[in-house]
């Protein structure tokens, strides 16, 4: 009899592992890589922790989880410059409280900006993130926010591209703000980079911010349109004289390697 019932608790586990290795359905896996590079200033991380925050505590946002055909998101935070760091892991959203919870755990502490940009090993991470995690999502986004373009690790357009061979969608939040320490590494036209270089995938959009005081706003429309599947037209500002073309994406790669020479000369 023992022989018996060990027998069916092992038939039954088996039966079991296969519903457990697909992972938990949900209408969306999103992977909120922010910016926390050099250049942005104090000031400006405490912006974009608050401001997603207030944004992912709001009623625009848990009406937009409710919009799904499960009602339920999967969503990690993670900052990065020229490495990642998970500030909070994956999360299951289902309520409004699963919401305020995770506000309010990105309000608990600031970290020091760290070195470098590196958008395309940023993506090649969310991407594992979302490969190795416990759920399965009707669709995937890697959602990323950055103050310049790509100048370390491997060039933008082969992690992009490798990405979006995975099935993973890749949208952007260009901060063109012109404030802080980095402006002098600021690049004209950094939502044409965005476009060219960064984003891809079905529905991919663009949404600068132009004024941290727009950031919040922005980063409450940015993700309700990808809870809600619905892609929004990117905001391309006038033709100005730049140096840098803003569609090579190659571009930061460059500029980084003036501002070297530059310090090398006596």
């Amino acid at each position: 009899m023992r022989l018996l019932a060990a027998l069916l608790v092992s038939a039954l586990s088996l039966a079991a592992a296969p519903a457990d290795a697909e992972g938990i359905e949900v209408d969306l896996e999103l992977v909120l890589l922010v910016d926390v590079s050099r250049s942005m200033s104090p000031r400006e991380l405490e912006i974009q922790r608050r401001g997603y925050a207030a944004a992912l505590d709001s009623d625009a946002v848990f009406a937009a989880v409710q919009s799904g055909a499960l009602q339920r998101v999967a969503i990690t935070y993670v900052e990065w410059a020229g490495s990642q760091e998970v500030v909070i892991d994956w999360r299951l959203i289902e309520t409004r409280a699963d919401l305020a919870g995770f506000a309010a755990e990105l309000e608990n502490r600031f970290d020091p900006s760290l070195r470098r940009t590196s958008i395309s090993e940023a993506l090649v991470f969310g991407a594992r993130m979302i490969e190795a995690n416990a759920y399965r999502g009707l669709r995937r986004v890697i959602d990323i926010s950055g103050d310049g373009p790509n100048n370390q690790g491997r060039p933008v357009t082969e992690a992009r591209d490798a990405v979006l061979a995975q099935g993973i969608a890749i949208n952007g939040l260009p901060l063109m703000t012109r404030d802080g320490i980095g402006s002098q590494w600021h690049l004209d036209g950094l939502d044409l980079y965005y476009e060219s270089c960064v984003i891809g995938g079905p529905g991919a959009f663009v949404i600068p911010v132009l004024d941290w005081g727009d950031f919040t706003d922005a980063v409450r429309r940015k993700l309700v349109l990808e809870m809600v599947g619905q892609p929004a037209p990117a905001k391309v500002l006038p033709a100005q004289y730049t140096p840098h073309d803003p569609q090579d994406c190659m571009v930061g790669e460059k500029m980084w390697q003036e501002r070297r020479r530059y310090w090398d000369e006596p």
